[in-house]
Parts: structure tokens; C-alpha cells; sequence
């Protein structure tokens, strides 16, 4: 059974005034990864080393990208609809459909069902491993790692497992997480001796300990804990229909905070991911790369209920393989060690906290020389839309480019719950 809520109504408050609460935002990921980026600039790092020659080059390789796949740069967000669009194929508006959920219906509940398919999904979205593939029946392709993820957690969905309610399968309920096993992934993913898929048992624990949060956090997911009545709670906090990006991420930051495991707390507060470095002020970096990645895939279904969503580039570029290998790749960054590139690492390996943290600051030096090869400003393209247009679809491709099977440049051990 699960502990009853905080009188507070949140799982494990965060008062403004806790120290935790400077590290739990978008600001926080920003100046920590620069404290981290002036160390290697000013060549003390004993892992990297910055070419800053080199970004030019970067810049126009990425922009070359994004002309090739948006040809009149109408780019939408980097987001998790993008894995369910994948080979072209509307995907989740059939499925929205066919149990009735219809924007012009009720457009409320359209953004509650999208908010409860997206949260799961991306939490279920850690790299898939080299070996896993997904067999989409309705394209009759064979799919990997993010979309093969994005398009197998789309199917978990709308089989109902996620709900509590047998009538009502298109919505994600507290009840119904707890009761998720490795085997109830495993099923839905086609996870088997032959397929196998990373970080399985952790995925399914993470969700299982999602259901716990949102049954103690009745101030965002209501009573019924149902993880779409997250909508409800920021269409409140959006009294004139304007919300920033900003306090999307710090209300998931401290809504979901608790369920990550393993990690570093800071007076009670667990810090999510967020990593030891000597360089940065306190001696810690945060990055929440999934619960940022969470954020953008938000933008859309807020959006298509009607709030005007402000201060999109108060997130960062997210710190993950396709990104930062993007940068290891291109040569704009060089590890002082070769056994970088062939050795296996562990998230808080200071070189890669290091790696991560040079991923942030340097994505938004290119994403300025993209804009200016483009000929856009940051008003008309955000970094939400040069990481979608792209710099992760450029790590990819480049990714493909040097190596068989297109594998990142690091190896990085990982549970299921950080890449």
C-alpha cells in the first residue's frame, strides 16, 4: 500500500526558500552547466578539451539538416509526438478517436488523455540499447530505439493497462501504475531472450513509483490520481491563458522528483538528475533531461487546448547521446582520453557529468550560429526547434555516418531511467 499524502497536498514539498529548490529549474541546469563549460575553456579540465573553431562547421552541418528535412523551416518542437508520427503515420489520433476523445468534443479531455500517454511514455524513453527493435504492424516496419520506444509505449496506452477504469482505457491512473511489472513492459515492448531491451526491470519500477507520486501528490493529480489532471493544475496557474515554459518544468520537477532512485537529496529533497562536479558552485550539476523532455512534449497538447505558452528558451538543449555526440563527432569537443569513446561509463562518471554539462552550454552557442545560417531569430525558432530540426537529428546522422549501425560515441551504462 502506499503512504497517504502531505497535508500539503505534494508528495515531498519543496518551499521556496529550501536549498533544493535553486537546483530543481531550468536556470539552475543553465549556470551550473556554464560554471562547468568555463572550466574546460579555461583549459583545466583533465577530460576535454572545447574547439570553439569548430562550431561554425557544426552550425552549418546542423542547419543543413534541418533544410533537408524541413525544407520551409517550419519546424515543430523536439517532442515525443514526433515518435509517434514516425515513417510519416498518424499513429495517436486514431487511436483518440476510436474511444471518442475528439478535440472539438472536448478539448479538456483531449489534453488530459495526451498528458496521460505522454508523461509514461517519456519516462519510458531511457536509450533502448543497440540489440532492441520493435515490429510496428500497422506500418509493417521495424523500428528502434526512440521511435520504436515512442510507438511500443503508444501501444501500452491504448491496450487500457494504464487505466483503472475498463470503460475509460485512454487515461493513466495511480492504481493502474502500481500494478505495472517488468512482464507487463516486457509484453507491450516485445521483450524477449532474442529482443532484448536495456534498463527493463527499471522502467517498470519507475513506473510503478510514478503511481506512488501522483497518489501522494493530490495537488496536481487530484484525488482520483489520475496523471492528466495534471492539465487541470497548470490551466489553474494560467488565470490570463499564458503559461511559461518555466513553471511547467518546476511543477514537474517537484511533482515527480520522488520517484527517481538512487540519487543525490539535498536536506530530504531528492535532486533527480542531478550529478557531482568539483567545477560547479556547491558541487553539483542538474540536468533533468527527461523531465525537460518531458516539458517540451507538453508544449503541444497545452497548445492545442488553447494556453499560450511564453519563455520557451528558459529550457536547455537536453544532454543525451545524439546531442552530445553531435559535439564529439563534429570534433567541437575532444576527450583528452581516448578509452572515453571505447570504455564503459557510469552516469556520474565525472567525464561524463563533464560531457553533459558541455552539451548544454555549447548547444546554445550553436543553436545561435544555426539561427544566423538560417536567417531566423530566436522568437521564430526556439531551441526547441533547432534541437528538433535539427541538432539531435544531425547527432543521428552523423552518428551513422562514422559507425556501423549508427551507435553513439560514449557507452554508458544506464538503469532505464537517466538517457
Amino acid at each position: 500500500m502506499s503512504e497517504k499524502a502531505d497535508a500539503s497536498g505534494w508528495h515531498t514539498p519543496v518551499a521556496d526558500d529550501h536549498p533544493a529548490a535553486a537546483l530543481l529549474n531550468a536556470r539552475a541546469v543553465r549556470t551550473h552547466c556554464e560554471e562547468i563549460f568555463a572550466h574546460v575553456a579555461g583549459g583545466k579540465s583533465a577530460h576535454f578539451v572545447w574547439h570553439p573553431q569548430r562550431q561554425p562547421d557544426t552550425a552549418n552541418y546542423v542547419a543543413g539538416v534541418i533544410r533537408e528535412r524541413y525544407a520551409d523551416l517550419r519546424v515543430p518542437y523536439h517532442s515525443r509526438w514526433r515518435h509517434f508520427e514516425t515513417g510519416g503515420m498518424d499513429r495517436w489520433n486514431p487511436v483518440f478517436h476510436a474511444h471518442g476523445v475528439d478535440a472539438l468534443q472536448d478539448r479538456d479531455e483531449r489534453a488530459r488523455a495526451r498528458i496521460d500517454l505522454v508523461i509514461p511514455s517519456v519516462l519510458l524513453d531511457a536509450g533502448a540499447g543497440a540489440a532492441w527493435r520493435y515490429r510496428d504492424a500497422a506500418s509493417g516496419t521495424t523500428l528502434a530505439r526512440s521511435e520504436g520506444l515512442g510507438v511500443a509505449s503508444l501501444a501500452l496506452f491504448a491496450s487500457g493497462v494504464l487505466s483503472n477504469h475498463a470503460t475509460l482505457p485512454l487515461r493513466t491512473d495511480a492504481a493502474a501504475l502500481m500494478r505495472v511489472r517488468p512482464g507487463t513492459v516486457g509484453k507491450f515492448f516485445q521483450v524477449d531472450e532474442q529482443n532484448p531491451l536495456v534498463g527493463l526491470e527499471g522502467r517498470a519500477a519507475l513506473l510503478k513509483r510514478l503511481g506512488d507520486v501522483a497518489i501522494r501528490t493530490p495537488a496536481v493529480f487530484g484525488d482520483k490520481a489520475r496523471l492528466g489532471n495534471l492539465y487541470d493544475y497548470l490551466k489553474f496557474h494560467a488565470p490570463d491563458g499564458r503559461l511559461r515554459a518555466g513553471f511547467i518544468l518546476d511543477t514537474l520537477l517537484r511533482a515527480l522528483g520522488p520517484m527517481w532512485p538512487g540519487r543525490l537529496t539535498l536536506d530530504g529533497v531528492p535532486l533527480g538528475d542531478c550529478w557531482p562536479h568539483p567545477a560547479a558552485h556547491g558541487g553539483r550539476v542538474p540536468f533533468h533531461k527527461l523531465t525537460q523532455w518531458l516539458t517540451y512534449s507538453m508544449l503541444e497538447p497545452l497548445e492545442e487546448a488553447g494556453l499560450v505558452i511564453t519563455g520557451l528558451d528558459e529550457l536547455t538543449g537536453l544532454p543525451e547521446y545524439r546531442n552530445g555526440g553531435l559535439l564529439l563527432d563534429l570534433g567541437v569537443l575532444e576527450a583528452r582520453d581516448a578509452t572515453f569513446h571505447t570504455r564503459r561509463l557510469a552516469a556520474g562518471d565525472a567525464a561524463v557529468v563533464e560531457w553533459r554539462a558541455l552539451t548544454v552550454a555549447i548547444l546554445d552557442r550553436v543553436a545561435n550560429e544555426v539561427r544566423a545560417v538560417l536567417g531566423v531569430d530566436a522568437a521564430a525558432f526556439p531551441l526547441a526547434r533547432v534541437l528538433e530540426g535539427g541538432t539531435w537529428a544531425a547527432g543521428r546522422k552523423i552518428a551513422a555516418e562514422k559507425r556501423a549501425g549508427g551507435t553513439p560515441p560514449v557507452n554508458i551504462d544506464s538503469d532505464g531511467t537517466v538517457f
